[in-house]
């Protein structure tokens, strides 16, 4: 095996072989296991010692004051931080009454492996405390796919050198100290005990613990029971903190050589805005009773069939290169985690793996995440966007507060208000809208679920239509102009006509107007007109792009080409990322990109452009991009890609793929980059698989692989069907798996791929131009066979996102 910083690699698992303190907080991260409902971060089994505890419940959170200097007419009134509910993951351990802590004694072996086709985590520790009497401890841990709100752990402990008396205790704890978060403005406020205590219960082997939020007005419960298995003589007493923060079942066991004591602790976890409290307790319970009814084998057999499902529908399998094997099966484990059972609830920018950037959900959800989803766990996005359509009110009002017509979503969110701060990076981001529409449209082409469209799509694309239609003007030409807004790029703000924005938004009108003529009851119903489509039409066909003719390219947004350049010269390495180092007012006049902005367009809106418009598009831009961004490097692997310059692409798969397994942008402590782990499975099918899917009803390939790797085979759903692609460096094989004929395109060609016949076609050669050039300092990390920690430049994110 190829040794790895912190890991070692394995096509099926993550594997940790000794344990790091100082990279604690990053392993809770990477080990996090959660369902879209319920978070655990991958702390240690004994509580401490920690980086960061953590367990999350998806929308669970807390209001919190946003002051300002100088206040103005629609700011924001009050912020959304996900707070740290009741852990249910300690078991602690005595032996001979002194503390199992992994800071004291001998530690002779500790292991970790979080399996990605069976989602268990798996420790092995065995331990010599100070007074010399050795202990084995193994404990498998899982959050459960099927009963959203189960999570589970096994826990066993064994003598190794004699007789010994074990004491464990499993709690619920509440309200648990965090450490401070320093001055990083992507991480989270850490809020003092958010949860105030309203019920706590013990009684036998179960245990109970109910709080409430203070201002948003939720309430939280957790339970647990167990099963113990032990000696004769093993003793099991509960008890209960008068303060209603902790619970605590106690087992005490003598152990012999060759005795075990096996703990198996059930946890259920429930949130409620509107039951009342005992109707939240009885959810929680019923909850408990269906995973005890399950048992732990149960539990585990259910998970592996979850998994074996999903696996057949979206693996990508990867030869040459072992790290990025590892890494794509790591980044869909983890953004299935994030969505799977989420449930008409947000997928946040880190998942339920940390408490970074609060929680909040961003354009990353729509743009990076849902693609991925879309095609492997299709059931993810419905719930996803039915999310967004259950803050529909809330958008139509910020709309009104803004003056505009439609929706307006927010930036940042947790329950669907807008809470960012700083507007030029969040109300004036108005792609967001198109990003949503453009993930209905994606979902509707992908599943044909044309109720989901009667239903959720219309609505939603309607009024994002209106948006853009209030936004936008047209000028004495009669072109469209959408102007004061901020594309991706959050280093250039409040900008004309951003090229990305203009033609998700030409996407979103051309959407609706098709939509409401599919559908003219529906249509009917949110007072659609003719009138109102035609409006939407024009607006389409009159957009404008800005476009330089002297330089032949387009422009991120109007004049933008025409902006002094930045001085990457004398910029100093250690300057990086821009925005903790210069003033927003000097990187806003510049020509310097923090994250791709014009290529992601070239990527999602592909036909808009000459594929010599792309090559000399992506030349100019990537002169600009320093990638203080953690969604960047997989856009342009895509469009590098695309143009041809496939070792440049490697290297921008490289960096996206070990976004968080790399640590590269220092904060995975707060929880892994989720658009980033979906942009691994961005670079490879849409870059080097050539995916694309412009609303067509076709899916399109234009494969091609760097010389590094001899072979990529991915699987997609899409209409029903299950379709493999294989692709080497001469030949893309196209077979169907399961469902009728697929019509599908292979560059130039339209191919019928039919039921188990595959379909192989030549991959032609392409020669590209000459290589584009990087800022200074800022060349993405050239990739071999392993890369090696002391070469990697960390990039950053942004104030508000990114």
């Amino acid at each position: 095996m190829i040794t790895h910083p912190a890991y070692l690699v394995d096509p099926w698992c993550l594997r940790e072989t000794e344990l790091n303190l100082d990279v604690l907080s990053q392993s809770e991260s990477v080990f996090a296991l959660a369902n879209g409902h319920v978070g655990w971060r991958g702390n240690l089994d004994e509580g401490e010692p920690h980086g960061l505890p953590g367990a999350y419940l998806n929308g669970v959170f807390e209001f919190r004051p946003l002051p300002y200097a100088e206040a103005g007419y629609g700011y924001p009134e009050s912020g959304q931080s996900i707070i740290n509910v009741t852990n249910g993951k300690v078991i602690r351990l005595l032996v001979d009454d002194e503390p199992f802590d992994l800071r004291y004694g001998k530690l002779l072996r500790h292991e970790r492996v979080l399996d990605f086709r069976t989602g268990l985590l798996h420790r092995t520790a065995e331990w010599t405390s100070p007074s010399g009497r050795t202990v084995r401890v193994r404990s498998t841990r899982l959050v459960s796919f099927a009963q959203r709100a189960v999570a589970a752990i096994a826990y066993e402990v064994e003598p190794l050198d004699g007789d010994v008396r074990i004491v464990v205790q499993s709690e619920l704890v509440t309200n648990e100290a965090l450490p401070e978060n320093g001055t990083d403005p992507r991480t989270a406020v850490r809020l003092k005990d958010p949860l105030v205590p309203e019920q706590h219960a013990v009684n036998g082997t179960r245990m109970r613990l109910l709080h409430c939020t203070a201002r948003s007005g939720l309430k939280i419960a957790v339970s647990a029971d167990h099963v113990v298995d032990g000696p004769e003589k093993t003793e099991i007493s509960p008890e209960a903190e008068t303060d209603g923060n902790l619970v605590r079942l106690t087992v005490a066991s003598p152990l012999e050589t060759g005795q075990r004591l096996r703990m198996e602790k059930f946890v259920a976890h429930g949130w409620s805005a509107a039951r009342s409290v005992s109707a939240v307790h009885d959810q929680v319970d019923a909850a408990l009773a269906g995973a005890r009814s399950t048992g732990w084998a149960g539990l585990l057999d259910e998970q592996r069939r979850f998994l074996d499902d999903f696996w057949s529908r979206a693996d990508v399998e990867v030869a040459g290169d072992a790290e990025i094997q590892q890494a794509v099966r790591f980044a869909l484990f983890h953004v299935l985690q994030a969505g799977a059972r989420g449930e008409a609830r947000a997928l946040p920018a880190k998942g339920l793996t940390g408490p970074g950037y609060d929680g909040h959900c961003f354009w990353d959800t729509e743009s990076f995440v849902l693609p991925v989803l879309t095609y492997t766990a299709p059931q993810a996005v419905d719930q996803a966007l039915r999310w967004r359509h259950s803050t529909l009110p809330a958008a139509q009002e910020r709309a009104r507060q803004l003056g505009l017509k439609g929706a307006a979503f927010p930036w940042r969110t947790i329950n669907g208000d807008e809470c960012s701060a700083y507007w030029p990076a969040g109300t004036a981001a108005f792609h967001i809208n198109a990003d949503i529409a453009d993930a209905v449209v994606r979902y509707v082409s992908a599943t044909d679920d044309e109720a989901f469209e009667k239903e959720v799509g219309l609505p939603l694309l309607v009024q994002t239509a209106r948006l853009w239609r209030s936004l936008g003007h047209h000028d004495h030409h009669g072109d469209f102009h959408i102007d004061g807004v901020t594309g991706p790029d959050e280093y250039s703000a409040i900008a004309d006509d951003n090229v990305y924005t203009n033609l998700m938004a030409q996407h979103n009108l051309r959407a609706a107007a098709d939509a409401a003529e599919r559908h003219p009851d529906v249509a009917e119903t949110l007072d659609v007109d003719d009138e109102e489509t035609a409006a939407w039409r024009d607006a389409a066909a009159r957009m404008a792009l800005p476009y330089n003719a002297e330089l032949g390219v387009h422009e991120q947004d109007n004049g933008y080409t025409g902006h002094q350049m930045w001085d990457f010269a004398h910029t100093r390495e250690d300057h990086y990322p821009l925005m903790l180092n210069f003033p927003y007012f000097d990187i806003y006049r510049k020509q310097v990109v923090k994250q791709a902005d014009l290529v992601l367009a070239m990527v999602v809106r592909g036909h808009a452009f000459t594929r010599e418009q792309k090559e000399r598009n992506f030349a100019y831009y990537e002169q600009l991009t320093v990638r203080d961004s953690s969604l960047s490097a997989c856009s342009q692997a895509a469009m590098a890609a695309e143009v041809g310059h496939m070792r440049l692409a490697y290297d921008y798969l490289g960096e996206a793929a070990m976004m968080d397994l790399f640590d590269l942008e220092g904060n995975t402590r707060d929880g892994l980059h989720i658009a980033s782990l979906a942009g691994t499975w961005f670079a490879l099918v849409m870059g080097f698989g050539g995916m694309r899917d412009h609303s067509s009803g076709c899916l399109a390939f234009s494969p091609r692989l760097p010389e590094q790797l001899g072979r990529l085979a991915f699987v997609v759903q899409v209409r029903g069907r299950r379709l493999r692609v294989e692709i080497t460096g001469t030949t893309a094989t196209y077979t169907l798996l399961e469902g009728e004929a697929l019509t599908i395109r292979h560059c130039d060609e339209t191919l019928t791929v039919p039921p188990g016949v595959p379909q192989s076609r030549r991959v032609p050669e392409l020669t590209p131009g000459p290589a584009p050039e990087q800022p200074p300092g800022r060349v993405p990390v050239h990739r071999g066979a392993a890369w090696s920690t002391t070469d990697l430049q960390p990039a950053s994110d942004a104030r508000d996102h990114g």
